[in-house]
């Protein structure tokens, strides 16, 4: 082999050009793999297999001074790229569909994404065939490339995500991004630039997991996807019950019911982690919540010695620990895993734990060179106790306009203690988050590209493949409007569904309209239904196999079946109008759906002048009912309920994991805090608006419900004793016995608070034991 000059090679000697990418050994297995290859001059043949095919080189690849170098036509154009040669300018030119690259021979230089490089190290000429250093690859067309060094082998697999690369390129796409957002809002430089992505997004509805329960004879979380868990603040083993409490977590054996005692508290230090739910399985439990780092900041610039008080804001993290309970006398903490930013969600898979963060980059440090600001952390104690940045060549980014926002995706197996967790980053965000047993789908508000006036809110949709504890980007997607909440999101025999609204309520003349949009598997639009109930928005939406319901709202509660058997021809089978709303719905079989709102009253309005000024809708009790849809175009209510008067509130309204059902026990339960209004009097409303209720009761209501008899009250338990009602007054107030999940065990029915647990005969509601916890 001789390596030659660019300055001396012939035009003749670089016709059939060839070329390829570096990669780091030590980085095998992140997302967006690239470097240099660490091994010394390798001498026999080297493969290369790009897309699960074996390529053949008329040159073969080799390794030079740890670089492994290739022709790149023949990896280029197995990677669908289009190779062009300029003989006149000595430029090369490769057209993907993510990129464009122009490799320069007689200046040495190439230009990626807009920056130009200078080659190094140089590239090698040979037989006519020019080779070149394998990272180009993955920086100018996206591919995801790993080295076997046993084997000597080289892997190469088509990403379709492009890399920031670099601090310079991550400042580009930021400043890019911003400049945009200040054109579409018409932003001066004297308004406050923010960002971020709020966390707490919910969890997602879909594929029938509709009853809380196993194979065992008790209750586990209300889950959305079958075979998906979902981290709660209660978890039970049947035997045992696992509590996130006050910054601790309690366990409690809970059977038998008339021997209940606490058998450990597990405490976090205050101010330093703070535990928001948990998993629990026959040898683990999971913890997780958002851990803060309060050592005060050095100023950039001057000397770690020196240090910043009051200290600059918290770092957050999004805090996993994990313990190993099969001996419940020695609970131990076997590992802890960090990401850096605020929670989003999580999911177990059998062994394997998700978990998704958002990380907020500070905009102002990075555009004014504070680099310390710029690269996302993550921690792992398999590994090690202190940070880890994730490099910029493993951290992609959306095209289009990405939020100044790291989405961290991260996966743990947790039957393989010693396997590393795996770390995915992207320039992006995430908001909302939806799961199946094989892929994730991380949703965020964004603005639609194209040339408009007054761009619309937009949803963007990122799909990942979930393989073994590893988060790997599969396609993007983009939808008009905006969702309510995980349950506006579905996937159902390769189709990805999502119910949108268009409009909003701060911009004048803003007409709502509605749609459910039917993406293939590559996130394009297949089916779509719009314009649904125009001047209303969407309260909730549920997808259940071939059908959907959507419920939406103005002044009463219209609700919309759809039929989605074919996912190019999606269309309304039927709509059913009546007084309220439904914030969420919750199959009862193929054929009936449980909802629960408000109960609302239409009351008419006057104006300043005293003048008709129309009507207007305001929310009442809490209403439960169950509708037949069996004629799917003429959907039924067939029973209802309504708890208290105006002012009475439930979390199942919010969080669908506060409901405990069983089809089969004929069960319904929720927590529920009570108002009510005392001696009706219809003249009694001030102005025409509706008086609120006094506070009467918190606890858990107890139904029967089947088909025949609809909802049958069975009792109500309550963890507040007569004088904490008597320190109420009128107002409802927080109370360490408001009692937040009901989960049952057999044929006993435990209510759960952060101060008591009671344990009731799940036949006829009497009590069998109440079990103070310690404060």
């Amino acid at each position: 082999m001789k390596s030659l000059s660019l300055k001396n090679v012939s035009k003749k000697n670089v016709k059939k050009i060839g070329f390829l990418v570096t990669l780091l050994l030590v980085m095998v297995g992140a997302f967006c793999l690239f470097s240099t290859f660490d091994t010394a001059n390798g001498q026999g043949e080297i493969k290369v297999i790009c897309n699960n095919k074996t390529l053949k080189f008329d040159v073969q690849p080799r390794i030079v001074d740890n670089y492994v170098f290739v022709p790149f036509r023949t990896v280029f154009e197995a990677l669908d790229a289009q190779v062009t040669w300029d003989e006149k300018t000595g430029t090369i030119k490769a057209v993907s569909e993510q990129s464009v690259l122009e490799i320069n021979l007689h200046e040495n230089t190439a230009i990626i994404k807009g920056n130009k490089v200078t080659l190094s190290p140089k590239p090698i000429i040979e037989n006519g065939q020019t080779l070149l250093p394998l990272r180009f690859v993955s920086e100018a067309l996206y591919a995801r490339v790993s080295w076997d060094g046993a084997r000597k082998t080289v892997y190469i697999e088509k990403n379709k995500l492009p890399v920031v690369g670099s601090y310079q390129n991550l400042k580009k796409i930021l400043e890019s991004s911003e400049t945009a957002r200040r054109e579409e809002y018409q932003i001066t430089d004297n308004e406050n630039v923010s960002g971020g992505a709020g966390a707490g997004a919910q969890v997602p509805a879909s594929q029938d997991m509709s009853e809380s329960r196993k194979s065992a004879d008790y209750s586990t979380t209300n889950i959305q996807v079958e075979g998906v868990d979902e981290g709660d603040l209660i978890k039970t083993d049947g035997t045992y019950i696992y509590q996130v409490n006050n910054n601790r977590v309690v366990i409690t054996r809970a059977v038998p019911a008339e021997k209940m005692a606490v058998t450990d508290i597990i405490n976090f230090t205050a101010g330093e982690f703070s535990p928001q739910e948990l998993y629990v399985d026959d040898k683990h439990m999971v913890v997780i919540g958002s851990s803060y780092d309060n050592r005060p900041m050095a100023k950039p610039g001057i000397s770690e010695d020196i240090r910043i008080y009051p200290p600059m804001p918290r770092s957050q993290t999004v805090k996993a620990v994990i313990y190993d309970i099969r001996d419940k006398n020695k609970i131990k903490e076997i590992r802890v895993a960090e990401l850096e930013g605020s929670y989003i969600s999580s999911r177990k898979v059998g062994s394997l734990v998700y978990l998704t963060a958002n990380k907020y980059l500070d905009y102002y440090r990075i555009m004014n060179g504070e680099e310390s600001a710029a690269l996302p952390i993550y921690r792992d104690s398999m590994l090690k106790d202190t940070d880890i940045k994730i490099p910029y060549q493993d951290i992609c980014y959306f095209p289009g306009r990405p939020q100044p926002n790291y989405l961290l995706a991260a996966g743990l197996d947790l039957n393989h203690p010693d396997k590393e967790m795996k770390v995915a980053a992207f320039l992006g965000a995430g908001q909302n988050i939806y799961a199946t047993a094989d892929s994730l789908y991380a949703a965020v508000t964004g603005y639609q590209t194209g040339e408009k006036v007054a761009p619309e809110l937009n949803t963007l949709v990122y799909k990942f493949t979930l393989d073994q504890g590893e988060v790997k980007f599969a396609a993007q997607g983009e939808v008009p409007g905006t969702i309510l909440n995980q349950f506006s999101m579905d996937e159902h025999q390769g189709f990805f569904r999502i119910a949108t609204t268009i409009g909003s309520t701060w911009r004048s003349g803003d007409t709502f309209k509605n749609n459910v949009y039917i993406l293939d598997g590559k996130m394009k639009l297949a089916g779509k239904i719009e314009d649904i109930a125009p001047g209303e928005r969407i309260y909730s939406a549920r997808f259940i196999g071939d059908r959907g319901y959507m419920v939406t709202f103005k002044n009463v509660d219209p609700l919309f079946v759809l039929d989605l058997k074919d996912p190019r021809k999606p269309k309304i089978l039927g709509a059913l109008k009546i007084p309220g709303y439904s914030d969420y719905l919750h199959p009862y079989d193929e054929n009936h759906i449980i909802s629960f709102g408000k109960d609302t009253v239409e009351l008419s309005q006057k104006d300043g002048q005293g003048k008709d000024a129309g009507t207007m809708a305001f929310y009442q009790g809490m209403k439960i009912a169950l509708f037949d849809v069996s004629d799917v175009t003429h959907p039924v209510q067939k029973f209802q309920e309504i708890i208290g008067d105006r002012g009475t509130d439930s979390e199942l309204l919010r969080n669908h994991k506060a409901l405990l059902f069983s089809r089969e026990k004929n069960l319904l339960a929720f927590p529920v805090t009570v108002m009510e209004i005392k001696n009706k009097n219809p003249n009694q409303s001030q102005n025409n608006f509706p008086d609120y209720g006094e506070f009467t009761f918190q606890g858990a209501y107890v139904y029967q419900l089947d088909l025949a008899k609809g909802f049958d009250l069975k009792g109500t338990i309550t963890h507040l004793s007569q004088e904490d009602y008597t320190k109420a007054g009128l107002n409802w107030y927080s109370n360490a016995k408001n009692i937040e999940r009901i989960i049952y065990i057999g044929d006993t029915l435990y209510t759960l608070s952060p101060g008591m647990i009671k344990a009731n005969n799940l036949n006829n509601l009497t009590e069998i034991m109440s079990l103070e916890i310690p404060q």
